[in-house]
């Protein structure tokens, strides 16, 4: 807590060599050139190094940091300027940002395990509410007709389409991995079509992966696998999401 700045040189040096993460807190000024060009007046601000090499600035509200680096940086830190200089490069493209701190109020340097598996909880509902906003998610060029359209006695289908040629497209979207049976399921719905209209019909099934055969049956009934990530589709709706709540706020 409130470190000398030789002190927190030495210190952000060890740690950003040992790989482990770097919080600082602290008056700094920040600069960054590269494919634009950016600066940031003196303020209090939080500074983090994590251990791939990647770089955030926080400002004191807002989640998104203000300046950032991405990994694999190279560091310099030195004392120049009157205070604490910590600059991060990359070459590929060419960047640098630079934050100098005049005071610091506290510096940590961790060591973090973390060995946790994350999980996005999307719904296949939500997936599919993702990907009729965003039909590029399946497939460039595909237009959203309609969803859940019935297939007579087959059921519903998820999303009805047209591709970037004017077939007919019928998605069928899974949340986890895709069986046989998901296969087969849009197998009926595409049959179904086939006998109501005159036009080309494609089938595909959208899931984040597909379990073992299914691959092989839906080359034989001759569909498509479009690899589609809850963590895509959570993208997608979160800016929609929070911009309902401001609604509120």
């Amino acid at each position: 807590m409130s470190p000398g700045l030789t002190d927190c040189r030495d210190l952000i040096s060890e740690a950003v060599a040992k790989q482990k993460v770097v919080i600082v807190a602290g008056n700094c000024t920040v600069n960054y050139e590269g494919r634009a060009a950016s600066k940031l007046t003196w303020g209090e601000r939080v500074l983090m190094i994590k251990t791939d090499g990647s770089v955030l600035v926080h400002r004191r509200s807002g989640y998104e940091p203000v300046n950032w680096q991405p990994p694999k940086c190279q560091f310099r830190i030195s004392l120049e300027d009157g205070g604490l200089s910590v600059l991060a490069t990359r070459q590929k493209p060419k960047e640098s940002l630079r934050v100098l701190f005049g005071e610091i109020t506290a510096a940590f340097a961790l060591t973090l395990e973390d060995e946790g598996e994350f999980a996005m909880h999307v719904t296949e509902e939500q997936m599919k509410q993702a990907i009729m906003l965003d039909p590029s998610l399946v497939e460039l060029g595909l237009k959203l007709i309609s969803e859940e359209t019935k297939m007579g006695d087959s059921g519903f289908t998820d999303v009805y389409a047209e591709d970037s040629k004017g077939r007919l497209v019928v998605i069928e979207i899974k949340r986890n991995p895709a069986s046989r049976d998901a296969a087969l399921q849009l197998n009926r719905y595409v049959e179904t079509l086939r006998k109501r209209v005159t036009r080309p019909v494609r089938g595909i099934l959208a899931a984040p992966e597909l379990k073992s055969g299914t691959s092989t049956l839906l080359a034989k009934l001759g569909y498509d696998f479009k690899a589609v990530s809850p963590e895509k589709c959570f993208q997608i709706l979160k800016p929609r999401a929070d911009a309902r709540l401001s609604e509120f706020l």
